[in-house]
């Protein structure tokens, strides 16, 4: 028996969290799927699947993780939880693209709120979960990206994976051992009605460099101004990073660019100070890689 893997199922149970196994190292539920259900024991009246089968129960915790070194899941649904699920960027991804705590503290600025105090922890691949108390009077579903970029939440029908629980990419911790907050009313009513896309009229600024320089730069900033709901940040990085190529062989002043890409974010609705931080971000990584022009 891992001692360790069974302390975190246990502790997560007695804070009320219905917890089930997760094949040892990963995500995945340990739990037999409905192909391979025998309907027999806990499935004699029809298979149950992961969130049905999590348990609050010492006895039936003890028991499962004596068979393995599972890790745990957190059915949070049935454990009364909503989880702010804040990602980084994938490897194979854009690399200089704002984590989701950055997005996720942008959108919180930009609502006119801090970012919530609760029980935190510290994901295998280096990004965090916010726990809250969901209201029980909401059924609560799963987001992927509807809140920011890379914030996700985890609702009925989802899980996450607990702290004590490791991979090969890393341990689960826990950052702020606390009681999770109530589901702040701002971030329920986003959850519950998405907020209504109003894009104010976009202004140009003055422009001047090769035609080639301005003639890519108006058509980032359009697409910018374009982008669609959540994604106005990762827009903004990644079109800024392709002009900066510009500004590297000097066919363009980067306080130009500068200037239009802030109006183009403003636009689409970040704030300001979100709009320079990635701006900035993103013209320095592109300086830092720009190929010669022979070279493009």
């Amino acid at each position: 028996m891992n001692h360790h893997l069974l302390n975190g199922a246990l502790t997560a149970a007695a804070r009320g969290w219905h917890v089930f196994p997760l094949r040892p190292g990963t995500k995945r539920p340990a739990l037999h799927g409905e192909a391979a259900c025998t309907r027999t024991g806990v499935c004699e009246a029809g298979h149950r699947k992961w969130e049905q089968r999590a348990t609050t129960d010492p006895d039936r915790i003890r028991a499962t993780w004596s068979r393995g070194p599972f890790n745990v899941g957190i059915a949070t649904g049935p454990s009364g939880l909503l989880v702010v699920d804040l990602d980084v960027p994938k490897d194979n991804g854009n690399a200089d693209a704002p984590a989701g705590a950055a997005t996720f503290g942008a959108l919180c600025e930009r609502t006119g709120h801090t970012v919530p105090t609760t029980y935190r922890t510290r994901t295998a691949s280096g990004g965090e979960h916010l726990y809250f108390t969901a209201p029980a009077s909401v059924r609560l579903a799963n987001t992927a990206g509807s809140l920011a970029p890379l914030v996700d939440t985890r609702a009925w029908g989802g899980y996450v994976v607990a702290a004590g629980s490791t991979t090969p990419a890393g341990d689960y911790t826990v950052t702020a051992d606390t009681t999770p907050a109530a589901l702040p009313a701002w971030l329920l009513r986003r959850l519950e009605s998405p907020p209504v896309r109003v894009v104010a009229p976009f202004v140009w600024p003055t422009i001047s460099g090769s035609r080639a320089a301005t003639a890519a730069l108006e058509r980032e900033c359009r697409t910018v101004v374009g982008a669609p709901e959540g994604a106005g940040n990762i827009k903004l990085n990644r079109c800024a990073f392709k002009v900066g190529r510009f500004v590297a062989w000097g066919d363009i002043a980067r306080n130009v660019v500068e200037e239009a890409f802030q109006a183009a974010g403003e636009t689409r609705g970040l704030t300001a100070a979100e709009c320079r931080a990635t701006i900035r971000s993103a013209l320095d990584s592109s300086l830092r890689k720009a190929r010669p022009r022979d070279a493009a």
